[in-house]
Order: structure tokens, then C-alpha cells, then sequence
């Protein structure tokens, strides 16, 4: 069998016999199903011959889905896309035994669907054709909605609802985006065809400007919303509080990533002439997310709200290196992508850790936790260091290209990838940075370090929430008591450091195997931004009239 085929269908099989075997079995075959899929995706990362090259592996092959429109099964990965589906295939396993100690009610139920996100994840990576990508796109959410409604906190129902009608009707802007494109493709050819390789050479170089500045932000608007991007992003914050840990580390690991890989796949490919001319509002309301979010993040006391919020405002700096169109930015945002899913991952893991130990998550309740559990504070400061982009871990390489690559995107650029942002957006960009970089260290000061704060225990020996109770209450708790790590938990952890440390200290292979990718996606933008730029006549009219100033003077 294909392996790329083997590692969507094995966690799909795994979830048919979660479904009839017994509750107590579920967790182990969740843990051999996910392992087995992530075996399957190493094998075929191993024998990749594309990494150099920026070619998509295997070619998609022709097997009919919808033969009358033409829409095929076709799967394959360049470097790009490959990188990301290990990200997911890798967090996965670390999901799935991270809850083994947090959910004890309705268990199968639970596993069942953490495999089919993670093979509904795992597809939409994988499509080469869109219909597929939207269906793996799109049926992300079902799982998603279940998981949190079931096994999240006192506001599930509200955080579930939230995310289903933001991320559903902005598919919608995305699904009729591209009927739209393959419509034309049959109106000008005469034949149907849902490649993405097609399709996007059809319509970057077929359709009309004007055409391709409504449909760039057609689809700009269904992907900002899974990203999130500024305005759209208020389900997030929501649905990462109220989800179980599990949920959290994978909604920020990979699941928000399919919002700005789709923008890289399909918005910038399809419609150059749209990304010139919206680069600049787009890239605005990322610096607005990322000032903006990180403002927020200051006043939370909450300490899984803060690093909810962190994702807006890192996110807003992935998308604005993308929007630099050119690739030293364009590297980074991937790089980036990668980044957040391993630093902020961890993160959320080690919350859900403190919190199956003391149920409370504010931080005016509870704190100073070195004292109690001294190897989660070393894993807590390490992930934190690595989300604030410290010098020698994996943050701080895609953070320093996003914004030399938006520093650098100039109109006068001799990198020959002419830009419409510069050092103006660096510049905003960078003092988020700083501001989020401070936010951090103050959750470190008071969660990990201090004087310690405990919740009073109630009078059956937990600890007391905010509520008056477990906030996750349904199945989300065995008390881990007030230890330290597990030897479990610490297994966990570990395999992420280590990739994150690995990253930091030698990121060349990555941003080798991302290169090619990078730059083939942005080979049209050069004449589109030039285009752009001339179609400035007040700025090239005050460019010409300052010499003649001078020369009055």
C-alpha cells in the first residue's frame, strides 16, 4: 500500500476498532495506532528524494473520486507539506498518551475521534487535489466540535459552538473560491480538473487582475479565519481555554497551521496579481494581531488564556513573513508554522499537566511551582525561552526571517523580489516581540518562580477551582496528586526539547528542503509586485516631483 495512504488509513482503522473493543483497551490502541501511523510517514520521509528539490512525491496518481467532474484521490507531498504532516504525525502519539491520566469517562468516544482528526489532518497535507484538501480541510472540524463539547470545561457548549460557525462559514468563502476557479478552468479548456498544480497555473495566469484581487481575498478571508488572523480570531482564545489538553496541543500544533498553509498552497499560487495588491492590508491586520494580542496577553491572569493569546499574536508574525513575498519572509513563516507547533504545543501540555495536579489555572490562585515540581519548571522555562525566540532554540530563527524578510521587502529591494512592506512593519512587528517576550517572563515570574501559592484543598483532598469545582468535570481529571512529573509525562517532553534544541542549532536542512518550495510559489510575485507598484501614481508622482523641488531651489 502507498504509505502515505497507510498513515491516513491506519487511524482510521484504529478508530473503527476503538469502536468495538473495550473501553479499557482504547487508550493503548489509540497510542499503537497513532505510532504505527507516525512509523509509516517516517518510512516514506526517509525515502523522500524530494527534499532538495521542490518537487511533489509521488505524482498524483489519476484514481477517479467524482470521475464525471474529474476529481481524483491524488495524494503527494513536496518538503513543505511533508514537514508539516510530521509536525502533526509526531504530536499525535504525545496527545494521545498525554491523556491517559486526564480522561477516564467515555474514553473510546474520545480516542476514536483524536484518530480521525489526526487522519483528517493527515489528508488535507496530503491532497493534491482541492476538493480532497477541502474535505480533510473541513472534516477537521466534526471531531474538533466533539472533543471539546464533551471532555472541555464549564463553557465547552459555548467555545464548540463559537468554533463551528466561524471556521464553517469561512469554508465556505474557501469552497466556493475554488469551484469558482475550477469552473472557469472548464469554461476556458473545456475539461474539469481539481489539481492544485493545474489550477493554480490556470488562474495565475488566465485570469484577469481584477478577477484575481476578489479571488485572493475570498480565500484570504476563509483562511483567516483558521489561522486565525485579526479580526476573526475571537473563537480561539475561547476553544483553547475550554478544550482538554490534549485538544489545545494539537488546535495550536497543527490544526491552525492548515489555515496558513492554505493561504501558501492556494491563495498566494492562484492569484498573484490579488496577493501584490492586498500584501499591504493584509499585513497590517497581522501587525494589528500582533501589538493587539499581545496587549491582551498582559492583563490575563489565566495562565492557558495567555498562551491562547500568544497564538494570535505569534501568528500574526508567521503570516506577516509570508506577506513580505519573498522568500528570505517566506522561509521563515514556515519555519515558524513548524515552530509554534512544537513551543506552544509543549506549553499547553505542561498547563495540562500543573492542572491535573491542582485543577486551577489562575494564576492569582496558584503559583511559584519550582518549589513543588522542580523538573516541570526546567521544561516550563526551556518551552517558554523557546516561544520568545531565544538564540540558539527553534523560535528564534523563523522569528528573525519573518522580520529581516519584511524588513527587507522594499520597492528598491536587491534580493530581486521587489516588496511593499519594509523596515515600517519590521519595526511594529518587532516591538510585539518584545512586548510578548515580557508577557512570557511575567507568566514564568509567577506560575513557575515566587513565593508559593496553592488552592486549599476541599475535604476529599483536591484542590478547589475557581468554580468550586473541576473545571473540566466531564472526564478530565485523575488527580496526579502534588508530585512532581511522572516518568510518563517526562517521556513526553523530552522528544520535543530535543527536536526544538535540534532546530535552533542547526536549522539548515530544514530551510534547504523549504527553499525550492518557497521559491516556486513566489516565482510570479516580482512582475505582480512591479505591477502594483506602478499602479501607485501618487507615489511615483511624488518620486519624480522631489528632484524637481531641488531644482527649483
Amino acid at each position: 500500500m502507498n504509505l502515505i495512504w497507510a498513515s491516513i488509513l491506519i487511524p482510521v482503522a484504529t478508530a473503527a476498532v476503538i469502536a468495538v473493543a473495550n473501553a479499557r483497551a482504547a487508550r493503548s490502541l489509540a497510542a499503537l495506532g497513532s505510532l504505527a501511523s507516525l512509523g509509516a510517514l517516517a518510512v516514506f520521509a526517509w525515502q523522500f528524494p524530494a527534499w532538495s528539490t521542490g518537487a511533489v512525491f509521488p505524482e498524483p496518481c489519476g484514481c477517479a473520486w467524482l470521475s464525471s467532474i474529474n476529481a481524483t484521490l491524488g495524494v503527494g507531498f513536496d518538503s513543505v507539506s511533508l514537514l508539516l504532516a510530521l509536525l502533526e504525525a509526531f504530536l499525535i502519539p504525545i496527545c494521545v498518551i498525554g491523556s491517559w491520566s486526564a480522561i477516564s469517562d467515555r474514553q473510546r468516544e474520545y480516542y476514536g475521534w483524536f484518530m480521525l482528526l489526526h487522519a483528517s489532518i493527515l489528508l488535507a497535507f496530503a491532497a493534491r487535489d482541492v476538493l480532497l484538501f477541502y474535505v480533510g480541510y473541513e472534516f477537521t472540524l466534526v471531531p474538533l466540535l466533539f472533543i471539546i463539547a464533551i471532555w472541555g470545561g464549564p463553557e465547552r457548549r459555548q467555545a464548540a459552538h463559537k468554533l463551528f460557525l466561524y471556521t464553517f462559514l469561512g469554508s465556505l468563502f474557501f469552497l466556493g473560491s475554488i469551484l469558482f476557479v475550477g469552473w472557469q478552468h472548464h469554461a476556458s479548456t473545456g475539461l474539469w480538473s481539481w489539481d492544485m498544480g493545474t489550477l493554480s497555473t490556470f488562474a495565475s495566469a488566465r485570469l484577469p487582475a481584477n478577477t484575481q484581487f476578489w479571488l485572493f481575498a475570498a480565500l484570504l478571508a476563509g483562511f483567516a479565519v483558521k489561522v486565525p488572523l485579526f479580526p476573526v480570531h475571537t473563537w480561539l482564545p475561547l476553544a483553547h481555554n475550554q478544550a482538554p489538553t490534549a485538544g489545545s496541543v494539537i488546535l495550536a500544533g497543527t490544526l491552525l497551521k492548515l489555515g496558513t498553509y492554505g493561504i501558501f498552497r492556494l491563495a498566494l499560487p492562484m492569484a498573484p496579481e490579488g496577493g501584490a495588491a492586498l500584501a499591504v492590508l493584509a499585513s497590517v491586520l497581522c501587525t494589528v494581531a500582533v501589538v493587539y494580542a499581545a496587549l491582551i496577553c498582559w492583563v490575563q491572569t489565566d495562565a492557558k488564556k495567555l498562551v491562547a493569546y500568544s497564538s494570535v499574536s505569534h501568528l500574526g508574525i508567521c503570516m506577516l513573513g509570508l506577506f513580505a513575498l519573498n522568500p528570505v519572509g517566506a522561509q521563515g513563516s514556515v519555519l515558524y508554522m513548524i515552530n509554534h507547533g512544537l513551543s506552544t504545543g509543549a506549553l499547553f501540555l505542561l498547563i495540562g499537566m500543573a492542572y491535573e495536579r491542582y485543577h486551577v489555572k489562575d494564576m492569582d490562585q496558584i503559583g511559584g511551582l519550582a518549589k513543588r515540581m522542580p523538573v516541570w519548571a526546567f521544561f516550563m522555562v526551556f518551552f517558554t525561552m523557546s516561544s520568545i525566540g531565544l538564540p540558539g532554540l527553534n523560535g528564534f530563527v523563523g522569528e528573525y526571517l519573518c522580520l529581516f524578510g519584511t524588513y527587507i521587502a522594499t520597492a528598491d529591494a536587491s534580493t530581486g523580489y521587489p516588496g511593499l512592506l519594509g523596515p515600517g512593519f519590521a519595526l511594529v512587528a518587532g516591538t510585539g516581540l518584545i512586548l510578548g517576550a515580557m508577557y512570557m517572563l511575567l507568566l514564568v515570574g509567577r506560575y513557575v518562580f515566587g513565593p508559593l501559592r496553592e488552592p486549599k484543598a476541599d475535604g476529599h483532598g483536591k484542590h478547589d477551582g475557581s468554580h468550586g469545582h473541576d473545571p473540566h468535570g466531564a472526564g478530565h481529571g485523575h488527580d496526579e496528586g502534588h508530585g512532581d512529573l511522572t516518568g510518563r509525562e517526562i517521556g513526553l517532553l523530552v522528544p520535543l526539547a530535543l527536536v526544538c534544541l535540534f532546530i535552533g542549532v542547526y536549522p539548515k536542512p530544514m530551510l534547504q528542503a523549504i527553499g525550492p518550495v518557497v521559491e516556486r510559489t513566489l516565482a510570479p510575485y516580482p512582475a505582480a509586485v512591479e505591477r502594483t507598484l506602478k499602479s501607485q501614481p501618487q507615489a511615483a508622482e511624488a518620486a519624480k516631483a522631489e528632484p524637481k523641488e531641488d531644482d527649483r531651489g
